[in-house]
């Protein structure tokens, strides 16, 4: 691993800098679905929780442990930190489980090996020179109310209960401690996406984990996600020292409700100017305490459909343009899946998409997955209830999102998502060792495609 000294990354007013002194603006993607694991994007369905134990249910503990062992090994390896290098990416967002770190029914007790891939990764990327932010994407009991921190239920419990919280200032301390002495790791990501409804809870604790974190090591940068999904800011004072704001900047023109760009999405026109003043008011808190921009999410979602996707890489276009103007740093989400974002996905021709080809497009023809989904799913089913729920209380608007993505969570991502997480198991039964090897290792690099355009407006980003 190279281990100079003055890579250490620090912030210097709004810009990120190197211990020579040298600016560095941070480019570069998220490895989502790798360590914290996500239905769209390794087509599994509901909460990776319940994925990993119907599958286990049906493999057993060895072959469970061969397949899950093979496709971390396969997802994310040497060459996928080249790749990223050649494309002049200098930083990965790495989101983490906790249940890499602690088990439920043994809180407080750190697994050590929880590193390994954690580790081999950090080590890859510093090898061709980038850095890593280690981001905690899924807390016990679930930071915010969806699938992608592991919530098997609409309620975000982490906020609700101190226990959880005191389970996550532990695992921080390990993670700090473990990686004090590493030039690479850029920072920490301790809490991504809170959504604290109280709003009274999510301050505090950020607070705590600043104080924990750095009783242990004073060196590395923090990177404090907003609050309601990283787009509010009132829940900080005063800026911590060597700390970033960090906003997501998802654009509701390029997600799977989207309209035409420029055009009209939800009964808003979206165009440059509406994607730059939504931008200003998600880093109004940087700019006005002089801290770095990060953006740690964005990026459109794409359908296969080349007049909606030529759209959705202008709208890219217009995102990149306004933050290299601004001088912000980034990381897009994300770098590889089976096809809805990545920009390098998993060819249909593999012997996963092969194996689970049919049932993903169950899963999209049910909307049982929320992102890339218009929230409809069999519309002869949803839209009367959603009618009816307009209906009888029109005044209802529940945290976070409103009453129609509370009502497709309930009744699309959680109702009709959970049952089909036992028939992508049932989809494992009677496999041998080589089928498992196989479907793990379409995730590899070499059995990937890149998403072409996509690389090129990020090499220019």
């Amino acid at each position: 691993m190279t281990t100079t000294t003055t890579a250490l990354l620090r912030t210097s007013g709004a810009r990120f800098a190197d211990q020579a002194g040298t600016d560095v603006r941070l480019r570069g993607a998220a490895i989502g679905g790798w360590l914290n694991m996500e239905n769209f994007i390794t087509g599994y369905s509901g909460n990776e929780s319940l994925m990993r134990a119907t599958v286990r249910a049906v493999l057993g503990e060895d072959r469970y442990e061969l397949f899950f062992e093979r496709l971390l090994t396969a997802f994310f390896a040497e060459e996928d930190a080249k790749l990223l290098a050649d494309l002049g990416m200098n930083c990965v967002r790495i989101p983490v489980n906790y249940h890499h770190f602690e088990d439920d029914d043994r809180p407080f007790a750190f697994k050590e090996e929880g590193f390994r891939h954690l580790d081999r990764a950090i080590d890859a990327c510093a090898r061709h020179g980038i850095y890593s932010v280690v981001d905690l994407h899924a807390l016990p009991g679930g930071q915010n109310h969806h699938w992608h921190s592991d919530n098997p239920t609409h309620r975000a419990g982490f906020w609700e209960h101190p226990h959880f919280q005191d389970r996550v200032v532990a695992i921080w301390e390990a993670v700090a401690d473990h990686y004090k002495d590493n030039p690479w790791v850029a920072g920490y990501n301790p809490i991504n996406e809170p959504a604290d409804e109280s709003r009274a809870v999510v301050g505090p604790c950020y607070r705590r984990l600043v104080e924990a974190i750095r009783g242990i090591d004073d060196r590395h940068i923090l990177f404090l996600d907003g609050n309601t999904y990283s787009t509010e800011f009132d829940v900080f004072e005063e800026p911590w020292e060597n700390t970033v704001y960090v906003c997501h900047d998802y654009a509701a023109a390029g997600l799977g409700r989207g309209g035409d760009y420029p055009g009209m999405t939800d009964g808003r026109y979206y165009d440059r100017a509406a994607l730059e003043a939504k931008y200003l008011e998600r880093t109004e808190y940087c700019r006005r305490t002089g801290t770095p921009v990060w953006v740690g999410e964005f990026g459109p979602i794409y359908t296969g459909d080349e007049r909606v996707d030529a759209m959705r890489r202008r709208l890219l276009d217009d995102q990149l343009d306004i933050y290299r103007g601004d001088g912000a740093s980034w990381s897009i989400w994300l770098y590889k899946d089976i096809g809805r974002q990545g920009l390098v996905t998993v060819r249909p021709d593999s012997a996963y998409l092969t194996r689970f080809g049919d049932y993903t497009a169950k899963k999209a023809r049910l909307g049982a997955d929320q992102w890339g989904s218009d929230g409809n799913g069999p519309i002869e089913v949803t839209k009367p209830f959603q009618d009816m729920m307009a209906r009888e209380f029109p005044d209802f608007a529940p945290y976070p999102w409103g009453r129609f993505d509370w009502v497709r969570t309930l009744l699309l991502n959680i109702t009709v998502a959970q049952p089909l997480a036992y028939e992508y198991a049932e989809l494992f039964r009677g496999l041998s060792d080589a089928d498992l090897i196989a479907l793990a290792d379409s995730f590899a690099l070499t059995n990937c495609d890149m998403r072409t355009p996509l690389a090129v407006q990020l090499r220019s980003g």
